[in-house]
């Protein structure tokens, strides 16, 4: 088991994380939890897709934000009761017929060299694990991770699981553990902006690919490909979110990701892409002409939203209320559209402006908040800066997005190597015209 550790290790986990890090995090949870209590997270199952088809697998980012594990099924119960904390990693059984199909899954010995949790069983001891703990409490909190983006969420496995432990054991008290791991999530370490760091740099190389081989004529998905070959080519395995690749009048859809369409000449267009590095997220978006040149009106539209981008920047530090930041943007964005002729009044700026100026980054690209975008910044949070105008009628949307990091002395931008400027973005594009 040992020699098939090492070398597993050596195949594909070296840039892991140390477990240390996983370590760290549960024991920053284990404080706010309350006494008598078992907190239990979930790692999931990839849904059938079709026919014998899984969609691809990708861990609760929780489970993995305290075990480092991105297998399915796997369970972590951390149990404090009467002051003494435990951990207990329930693993899969082995099923050598099933391995033959799939590959292997991770052994204990692993399990423990991945997460630090010492105390590994297989998942065929948790129900008679879960019953002895119940049995010897008279009463007893059991944190779940219950996050429902909506009333009408469909069912999940925690809450099925919450159904059946409720009925099997009425003294417990099911309590949300979401909004405890919400604000550890925020604050990420050295480790996590490095991970964070090395998605936007495989972002960046991808985008300075594509903006290389886009030409007048291709389809939007042409284009995206070499985003996609560089992202598969650093060992990507998946991107941040789906990429938005948007010419024309389709870049002023905030969410645009057929890709499908002709690009024209004179089109500006937007690309919203990121790469994801161990979970963790890049996000840039970047606007430019297929032609290599803005033109005139292009140039002004651009201009406007890169003042908002840099001035937005230069305000983040710790102190800083999310809420007041946002509400200083879209007052800048509605000052320069009244610039542009698009407004009058301030208050018409929704027409060409309608989303947040940004939103924490890490192990989802909409990292989590805890259900509250009134965010005072501190140092270790990542938040991305992303202002645009939208002009439907003129066929110009422009988004300029960075991620940034905020520290003692007020703000890193994380994506400082990606140009960002006319002058910059009109020289890059002429290099490598034809």
């Amino acid at each position: 088991i040992l020699v098939y550790t090492i070398n597993r290790l050596k195949e594909g986990m070296v840039n892991r994380m140390i477990k240390e890090v996983f370590k760290r995090n549960r024991e920053r949870l284990m404080e706010k939890v309350n006494d008598n209590s078992i907190v239990i997270l979930f790692a999931g199952n990839a849904p059938r897709k079709s026919a014998d088809e899984q969609y691809q697998f990708t861990p609760n980012r929780n489970f993995y934000y305290f075990t480092g594990i991105d297998e399915e099924e796997h369970i972590l119960v951390l149990t404090k009761i009467n002051g003494v904390i435990s951990e207990r990693l329930f693993i899969k059984d082995i099923d050598e017929e099933m391995e033959k199909w799939v590959g292997k899954s991770i052994r204990p010995e692993e399990g423990k060299e991945i997460s630090g949790v010492e105390d590994v069983a297989f998942i065929s001891t948790f129900k008679l694990f879960l019953n002895k703990t119940f049995n010897n409490l008279v009463e007893v909190n059991l944190y779940l991770d219950i996050d429902r983006e909506e009333f009408n969420s469909l069912k999940n496995v925690v809450g099925e699981f919450a159904n059946e432990v409720k009925g099997k054991y009425p003294f417990a008290n099911i309590r949300n553990l979401a909004p405890l791991i919400a604000p550890l999530r925020l604050i990420k370490n050295e480790e996590e902006i490095e991970e964070i760091k090395k998605a936007i740099n495989i972002t960046i190389e991808g985008v300075n690919s594509l903006m290389k081989n886009c030409k007048v004529g291709m389809k939007e998905y042409e284009v995206e490909a070499y985003f996609d070959f560089v992202c598969k080519s650093n060992g990507v395995k998946d991107f941040a979110f789906k990429t938005i690749a948007a010419a024309g009048k389709n870049a002023t859809i905030l969410h645009y990701v057929d890709n499908n369409c002709d690009i024209k000449d004179g089109d500006l267009i937007l690309f919203d892409l990121g790469a994801q590095y161990n979970y963790y997220n890049g996000d840039i978006s970047r606007t430019f002409p297929v032609n290599g040149r803005f033109s005139n009106r292009q140039k002004e539209v651009y201009n406007a939203v890169l003042r908002v981008n840099e001035k937005v920047i230069n305000e983040i530090r710790p102190g800083v209320r999310f809420l007041d930041l946002n509400k200083k943007a879209k007052e800048w964005i509605a000052e320069e559209c009244i610039n542009l002729g698009l407004i009058k009044d301030r208050e018409d700026v929704s027409n060409y402006y309608w989303h947040s100026i940004g939103h924490s980054l890490g192990l989802d690209t909409h990292d989590i908040e805890g259900n509250n975008r009134d965010v005072i910044l501190q140092e270790g949070m990542v938040w991305t800066v992303e202002p645009g105008i939208y002009i439907e009628e003129e066929g110009i949307g422009i988004r300029i997005e960075d991620d940034v990091v905020v520290t003692s002395q007020g703000v890193e931008v994380l994506t400082k190597d990606m140009i960002k400027t006319v002058e910059e973005i009109e020289e890059f594009m002429n290099k490598y015209s034809i």
